[in-house]
């Protein structure tokens, strides 16, 4: 399986708005994916996670980058952010929210805008 762990710090809390609404058309975006077998999401405040889990690379691939509204979100996502993490890898088991948010922290990728 491969595991996806991204974390999104909004510029402002009034900014939770605009991510609610990009989060709903996400969510029916991954929902119709091919190979995504798990989604979760936690956050409060400023600091939201996501997790999700695919059959291939290539079908996180092909979300993450193909036509859609994560592919929208992407390219606008400094107007909401302050910063975006993100954090890949292979694994059999799919890690707590402690263990991912440690992942990611240690070995992720951080764009600041």
């Amino acid at each position: 399986m491969i595991i996806s762990i991204t974390s999104i710090r909004l510029k402002s809390i009034w900014k939770f708005f605009k991510l609610s609404l990009f989060a709903l058309q996400n969510t029916k975006q991954l929902q119709n994916s091919k190979g995504m077998l798990k989604f979760k999401k936690t956050g409060l405040g400023r600091l939201h996670y996501t997790l999700t889990v695919w059959e291939t690379a290539d079908d996180l691939k092909a979300y993450a980058y193909g036509n859609g509204s994560h592919k929208q979100f992407m390219s606008r996502s400094k107007e909401i952010a302050s910063e975006i993490g993100t954090y890949t890898f292979e694994s059999n088991e799919i890690p707590d929210w402690e263990t991912a948010k440690k992942l990611l922290a240690e070995k992720g990728r951080f764009l600041t805008f």
